[in-house]
């Protein structure tokens, strides 16, 4: 008997539990019909989201990384119709794009949009008071450090911290000294494992988006 493809399995799981609705495909087809990469999370991981959002109650999400909304609606789906997402997005393009498919799937009345570097943008919302119940991080690696030490200023007590992309197909391992991505994973796990603040654990995963997974972490107060 072949060894079982993690894809087959996940499209299973999406079948049988209807993971991705109409919304949802409509916004991972319009990234590529945009030309953008095909990076978004798994229909599996932003159900994943969604959950983690309802479970801990939150009604305010930051997210840094937005690309064509995908993960942005299941945040969205999770803070239900009073809830607030703020999401950090450098590419004007894809801030529109977003637009488009956030007011489809009917959550944009919940979500604002920040174009512009995260690092830029990041500073204003701390001036404007904001605080957060749950982070989501997918954005430049290389930055990662800087987004955790970010959320650990905006967070309230016992919000929810998660960060994409830690295995980058187990380069995280033992990574080449020019794989900036994987090193920076690497910082930012060193980073998380000393901190105080922080109770975090690390999922592989394998499937659709192949050998990868995510962090993720309690921000005590």
């Amino acid at each position: 008997m072949d060894e079982p493809d993690p894809r087959a399995l996940d499209a299973m799981y999406g079948e049988l539990l209807h993971t991705e609705d109409a919304a949802l495909a409509a916004a991972r087809e319009s990234a590529v019909a945009a030309g953008m990469p095909a990076i978004e999370v798994s229909a599996q991981h932003a159900k994943l989201l969604t959950l983690l959002a309802t479970i801990s109650h939150a009604t305010s999400v930051l997210e840094i990384g937005t690309l064509a909304g995908y993960s942005t609606i299941a945040l969205a789906r999770g803070v239900g119709a009073t809830g607030r997402v703020v999401t950090l997005e450098y590419e004007p393009r894809h801030a529109e794009v977003a637009r488009a498919n956030l007011a489809a799937a009917g959550v944009d009345d919940r979500v604002e949009i920040v174009v512009g570097a995260a690092l830029d943008t990041l500073p204003t919302l701390a001036e404007r008071g904001e605080r957060f119940d749950m982070f989501f991080v997918d954005a430049d690696k290389e930055n990662n450090v800087a987004y955790v030490t970010w959320a650990l200023e905006l967070a309230t007590p016992g919000a929810v911290l998660v960060v994409d992309n830690i295995a980058r197909f187990g380069r995280v391992l033992d990574p080449a000294p020019d794989d900036r991505q994987a090193l920076a994973v690497r910082d930012m796990f060193a980073m998380m494992g000393e901190h105080p603040r922080l109770d975090t654990a690390a999922i592989q995963t394998v499937g659709t988006k192949g050998w990868d997974g995510f962090a993720v972490a309690v921000i005590q107060p």
